[in-house]
């Protein structure tokens, strides 16, 4: 079972690097069950490639990632390059991911949330219709018939993203990635959302464990609000690893002048390597 010392990811000596450029440079890190972690950092610091390769999207170049293993009855590290194929894919089971660009499939709102439930769980509509509905009730959607026949493509920018977020929570994971989970929407919207990631990451599983939640952001107001573990990238390292506070604080030379410039930064849609979307949908993992 969970405990509140359990470590989640366990990161050691990292490096991915592309066509000779070095984005990550040795990365160490432990985070852990139940944490609300934010990664930020400067346009091509690495961090959605660190993202990608927890997700096992990448292969590194160097140093090892290892990851709870939540398959069998006693938890326990293993690292990511041991696991098949087939393994991995039963971990991501555990594991929503809500990404930057509205990429929601085509076809309604209930056919959004049923995809994978179908696929990966096997469930019929008889047993997915009520867990559609407490996901879409969970992040304030409606649950009417009209709106579950509704077409995706309709939704604004703000509603898209709610349910992008309630397809991955339908899943019940245990882990929950956001990558720039605000970027592209207005100010109402975005509280809206800061809200509804601190709710869920404060929700407990059917097993009583906390849910872990780790945000990519450029966002200084979801900071603001939800004072998460905050870890800052800078060429490729870990410049920065604790409170939110001292990180607000910090008159450091690296982080004062990002963290003046992140409200800029947040406006601009500044993806550092673009995602190919398929892969996570080969694997199982909820995409947004």
């Amino acid at each position: 079972m969970n405990t509140e010392s359990q470590i989640e990811f366990q990161i050691k000596d990292l490096h991915k690097s592309f066509s000779g450029n070095t984005v990550l440079n040795g990365i160490d890190l432990e985070l852990f069950s139940g944490e609300m972690i934010a990664i930020v950092g400067g346009s091509g610091c690495g961090k959605t490639v660190l993202l990608n390769s927890i997700l096992g999207q990448y292969a590194i170049d160097k140093g090892c990632i290892r990851i709870l293993d939540r398959t069998h009855e006693l938890w326990g590290l293993k690292n990511l390059s041991e696991f098949s194929a087939l393994d991995i894919d039963d971990i991501h089971k555990h594991w929503g991911v809500v990404f930057q660009r509205n990429a929601l499939f085509s076809g309604s709102v209930y056919f959004n949330i049923a995809l994978w439930l179908k696929e990966i769980k096997g469930l019929e509509d008889d047993v997915i219709k009520p867990i559609a509905e407490r996901a879409l009730k969970s992040v304030s959607l409606p649950i009417d018939e009209q709106f579950m026949e509704k077409s995706s493509n309709e939704l604004s920018g703000g509603m898209a993203k709610r349910l992008a977020i309630a397809r991955a929570i339908s899943m019940d994971p245990y882990v929950l990635f956001y990558d720039e989970p605000t970027t592209g929407l207005d100010p109402t919207s975005s509280t809206k959302i800061h809200e509804l990631i601190f709710d869920i990451h404060n929700s407990k599983l059917k097993d009583e464990s906390k849910r872990t939640s780790i945000i990519i952001t450029h966002d200084k107001d979801l900071l603001s609000r939800l004072r998460p573990r905050t870890i800052m990238l800078h060429h490729g390292k870990v410049h920065f690893d604790g409170a939110f506070d001292a990180f607000e604080k910090s008159q450091s030379d690296v982080i004062r002048p990002y963290f003046e410039m992140m409200p800029v930064l947040h406006k601009k849609n500044n993806a550092e390597i673009e995602v190919d979307t398929s892969q996570y949908k080969r694997k199982g993992l909820l995409v947004d």
